[in-house]
């Protein structure tokens, strides 16, 4: 009985095993077997009991579990087996739920191709189940619990099916584990397309929104691309926040990859603006709420216009807003135009419309200028095409655009923003009639005497709105008004005339005295507009108000002002005057210090603007010899770091160099809180920001002492790095994209880097030199923070010097002969990395043998640096010199044996890089690279060089056997390397991944409770982790 029942099995299996392969060959033969296979199953399982189908079909299966390779007749039958399982899943037997078991098993396999294949028909069979499907909710629990683990598989064509899988139980609202799981994995995962499938996978919820669209700045273009599609097929435009809306375009419109910004593009097309808003722009430009997001909006137009999705009926243009029928004045017997305002998103739109015919009006003109014949004929036809156009759609006349402006500028601040727009579109009206000028001109003349708006408080004082600034109370508004009154103004000199005649009136109650706060900021902020745009120095001389009369009436008394909001904006002014000049005068460049040093956080914040500003335009030196004293050489090296200069002292600041006065201002703890601005600064944050400027361009700035770079590298990397500048962004970014440039544009800049590194790594260190220390957890915050700062300067260090197209032969060869070799250029000693690892290993050696254990973790993080560093075979000097100092800080190495074992290591490096090791290295030669690196250091070269020692082993912690092969691998690696010291830097990755597995496998064996016998001392010291390590890899 029991022969035949296995002869029966092997002839099912046989049945099996030939449908599986006709329906490999082709797509086409699928339906035909999944009906003869489903007879075959109904036939078997009515001549004998129902496992013997199960088990004859899952046997057939097994060898598709070993095939690895997906090529495509694989997939045909992962596809046909899915189908099959799939259409059985409702019958009454239980052959779906054995199966899925089955497969629910082979998803745990130690086999990876096994778990994938596994995983792969589970995905195909839930894919291909009916909504309706019949399947008991115990099969589903269990599915979903295996496929939930598989989310975190190794191997990411497994992650990916097993996400695929369970997709379809993510929109489940009364259990929400899967979505928790996705929203968790998704930032974290590794690989793009395992990302692109969790994308795909994600339901469209107010909880996913955010996810999702956080991809769109995936640094992988597929996945943002996905991001962007599965926006557009789930997301409607009204599903979505004002702010998301606008960040989605935003970011997809500017993307860098075109198949992005084409996928964003086709979003906007085809989804918000067709589905949406019927193919209206400006019913598109209202969910964008353009008057807080003005940059989106022109994105979004200046994307439609360049598509041609723009068209313009001949009903459409701005003269609708001007009705025909006009009251007619009795006095005058002219007649007054009825206005109808304009809504924010039509304004935007027009002036969006009106740019785009002119600048292609203008292109195709220049066009028909630079060809002949036919085709100047066809380019000039499309130019007075969009010439005619334009004509139609803006006002009749100047009159009519004046009155336009107007009536919505009365019409209060809800009508502020189309004001300005149509203000904007001046720029494309044409003045050069003079009866137009002299309109436009006393239209002009209303905006600049128009005072800034004010509300009054609970006590009845006046409230100035907007930035208190800037013309109009905002930027924007100034340069709209600036760019028309050069439209109109366009002559040589005319525009300074003009608005010096308006600052000339208004300043007369300020030099009465009689003005208050309110005219003084008025006047004040039409200098500020003049100043910004006036051409020269030379254009505002001779005019209504001289600039002498300017400063010394105007200006200097509105510093002195006891109103802050005057002095604040005074002091802006300065600056504009002080950068208009040929010379920064005395009297400018000396207000501007007393500001700074006496004056409030809110004053000394935009006198240090200004000041930055005046030394980077002018120059330092330069804005020093305004006050008329010999100030070089104040403060030099040591003398800063020692003895700063006191900001609150007036006489010692007023004989201070600018840059020494600034250097001390960021060092200054007490400018009060951050600014509560839109910019979000403090003095702290400004000075970063300039100095960072400074030090970039260093090479046009000679008169700055050289000794003064390390020291501000080190305020700026301290800054970088602080607390307390977390929340000043615009710092941040700017110090992130300085610190990206500044070590690849000269090998200088490499050298005051080297030199700033242990100033900066004492300074954050806490326990030595007077740092605090505090608790336990503070000091492994602080120590963390250290640790990073090193890793960072050490990146910066290895960055390469960007190549100069422009650099001459002659260049070449003026550079020392050890920065040659083979042909190639070199860095010198003190701009390469060796001169780091000398500076570092002198800072070791420097210290006493019994330590405080703030000392040793100290001590352990710069040798955990040194150890990184790679040395040039053509330094020999430096290599004979590390060698020694080596064997000098073998006493102040701490007891941890896998900084010991990289430092036996580089030292065996080294004595294999080394040319002549027979040589001793001469007093004079160390003599002459610590000058070289201005380091004060006496080495003892009488003893022989000596090899480090690994530590012994201890005897308690056991070992894994298995490490020993890994272990024998490593060392016959080591044996077949080659012998050039660059190899450190290149075995760095390798090494910390090596310590980090043998770490984890070290613990595990420790909490298992393993008892290995050890094999030999190499293997013990492989496999041991010290306490003091692990502390500092979690500082």
């Amino acid at each position: 009985m029991a022969k035949n029942t296995d002869e029966e099995e092997h002839q099912l299996i046989e049945k099996i095993a030939k449908t599986l392969n006709e329906v490999r060959e082709s797509n086409a033969t699928h339906n035909r077997k999944l009906k003869e296979l489903s007879s075959l199953r109904s036939k078997a399982n009515s001549s004998s009991s129902f496992p013997q189908f199960f088990s004859a079909f899952c046997k057939t299966l097994i060898p598709l579990f070993d095939f690895s390779r997906r090529v495509a007749s694989a997939e045909r039958i992962v596809r046909f087996v899915s189908a099959f399982v799939a259409r059985h899943a409702s019958d009454s037997d239980a052959f779906f739920e054995e199966f899925v078991r089955f497969l629910l098993a082979a998803t745990a396999a130690a086999n990876k191709t096994a778990r994938f294949r596994a995983c792969q028909i589970v995905s195909e069979i839930i894919m291909r189940l009916p909504d309706d499907a019949e399947v008991s909710s115990e099969i589903w629990d269990e599915v979903i619990e295996c496929l939930k683990i598989r989310v975190g598989d190794k191997v990411p064509q497994i992650r990916s099916y097993a996400v695929r899988a369970l997709s379809r139980f993510a929109t489940d609202c009364e259990n929400t584990d899967v979505l928790d799981l996705f929203l968790e994995v998704l930032p974290l995962e590794q690989n793009a397309e395992v990302r692109k499938t969790i994308l795909l996978s994600l339901p469209p919820l107010n909880a996913t929104s955010q996810a999702i669209i956080d991809c769109t700045m995936d640094v992988s273009e597929s996945v943002r691309k996905t991001a962007y599609y599965v926006l557009a097929d789930k997301f409607p435009l009204q599903s979505l926040s004002i702010k998301h809306r606008t960040v989605i375009l935003q970011r997809g419109l500017a993307d860098r990859s075109v198949a992005v910004s084409k996928q964003c593009l086709k979003l906007m097309k085809d989804e918000w603006l067709a589905k949406c808003c019927n193919g209206d722009p400006v019913e598109l430009l209202k969910y964008l709420d353009v008057e807080t997001y003005e940059s989106v909006g022109e994105s979004v137009m200046g994307a439609l216009l360049e598509a041609g999705l723009i068209h313009i009926s001949d009903d459409e243009s701005i003269q609708q807003y001007i009705s025909s029928t006009s009251d007619r004045n009795e006095d005058t017997g002219n007649f007054t135009p009825s206005i109808q305002l304009i809504e924010a998103e039509v304004a935007l739109y027009w002036r969006m419309v009106c740019g785009n015919l002119q600048t292609e009006a203008q292109a195709k003109g220049s066009d028909a200028a630079a060809t002949m014949g036919t085709e100047a004929a066809v380019y000039a036809a499309e130019a007075s095409k969009n010439n005619d156009l334009l004509e139609r759609i803006l006002p009749s006349t100047i009159t009519d655009y004046m009155e336009l402006v107007k009536a919505h500028i009365n019409a209060g601040p809800n009508y502020r923003f189309a004001s300005r727009q149509l203000l904007l579109l001046g720029a494309i009206l044409d003045f050069s009639d003079l009866t137009n000028r002299k309109v436009a001109s006393a239209f002009l003349m209303e905006l600049l005497h128009k005072p800034f708006d004010h509300e009054e408080d609970d006590e009845g004082n006046m409230v100035v709105l907007g930035d208190g600034i800037n013309l109009g109370g905002d930027r924007e508004w100034a340069d709209a008004v600036s760019g028309l009154a050069r439209k109109v103004h366009s002559a040589a000199g005319e525009f300074e005339e003009v608005v010096l005649g308006v600052i000339e009136e208004l300043a007369r109650p300020c030099r009465e005295r009689t003005a208050n706060f309110m005219q003084w900021m008025h006047c004040l902020a039409v200098v500020g507009l003049l100043l910004e745009n006036a051409k020269s120095f030379h254009w505002i001389q001779g005019k209504a108000i001289e600039p002498t009369e300017l400063l010394q009436s105007l200006l200097l008394p509105a510093a002195k002002h006891v109103h802050l909001d005057v002095q604040r904006i005074a002091i802006r002014c300065l600056g504009l005057f002080g950068l208009l000049e040929k010379k920064p005068s005395k009297e400018v460049v000396l207000q501007l210090r007393l500001s700074f040093v006496k004056g409030p956080s809110l004053i000394s914040t935009m006198s240090c603007k200004a000041l930055n500003d005046l030394a980077m335009w002018h120059n330092p030196h330069e804005v020093d010899r305004a006050l008329g004293q010999d100030l070089s050489s104040e403060l030099q090296d040591s003398e800063v770091a020692s003895s700063p200069v006191t900001v609150s002292d007036t006489d010692e600041s007023l004989n201070t160099k600018l840059i020494d006065l600034l250097y001390a201002g960021i060092g200054k703890d007490d400018w009060g809180d951050i600014l509560a601005s839109d910019e979000n600064e403090s003095v702290q944050a400004v000075l970063g920001e300039g100095f960072a400027k400074i030090l970039l361009l260093s090479e046009n700035y000679s008169s700055i002492s050289t000794s003064l770079h390390p020291l501000l590298l080190s305020k700026l990397i301290n800054l970088y790095f602080s607390d307390e500048t977390k929340d000043l962004l615009r710092l941040k970014q700017c110090l992130s994209v300085f610190f990206e440039h500044y070590p690849a544009l000269s090998a200088n800049h490499k050298k005051y880097l080297s030199k700033a590194f242990i100033p900066v790594m004492r300074s954050m260190w806490p326990g030595i030199d007077g740092n605090a220390g505090g608790s336990p957890s503070f000091v492994s915050s602080m120590r963390k923070r250290a640790v990073q700062a090193s890793r960072f300067m050490l990146q910066m260090m290895q960055l390469p010097l960007f190549t100069k197209e422009n650099e001459t032969e002659g260049e070449i060869g003026s550079r020392e002969p050890s920065e040659i070799e083979d042909g190639a250029l070199e860095d010198p000693l003190e701009c390469g990395e060796e001169g780091l690892a000398i500076r570092i290993a002198v800072e070791v050696a420097g210290f006493p043998t019994k330590n405080t254990a703030a000392e040793r973790a100290f001590i352990s993080a710069l040798l955990r640096v040194l150890v990184l560093l790679q040395f040039r075979s053509s330094e020999q000097g430096a290599i004979q010199l590390m060698r020694r100092l080596l064997n000098c800080i073998a006493g102040s190495v701490p007891t941890d044996k896998d900084l010991v074992k990289e430092l036996k290591r580089m030292a065996d490096l080294l004595k294999a890089a080394d040319r002549h090791p027979d040589q001793e290295l001469s007093q004079d030669q160390a003599n002459l690279i610590f000058g070289r690196l201005e380091l004060d250091f006496n080495l003892d070269l009488t003893g022989p060089v000596e090899t480090l020692q690994t530590p012994a082993p201890s005897s308690i912690r056991p070992t894994c056997a298995r490490r020993r092969v890994r272990r024998q691998e490593e060392s016959s690696d080591e044996e077949s390397s080659p012998t050039s010291i660059s190899n450190v830097a290149d075995t760095v990755s390798r090494r910390a991944e090596r310590a980090s597995k043998t770490a984890a496998l070290t613990k595990m064996t420790t909490n298992r409770g393993f008892k290995i016998d050890e094999e030999d001392d190499d293997e013990e010291d492989e496999s041991e982790v010290t306490s003091e390590e692990s502390a500092d890899e979690s500082c």
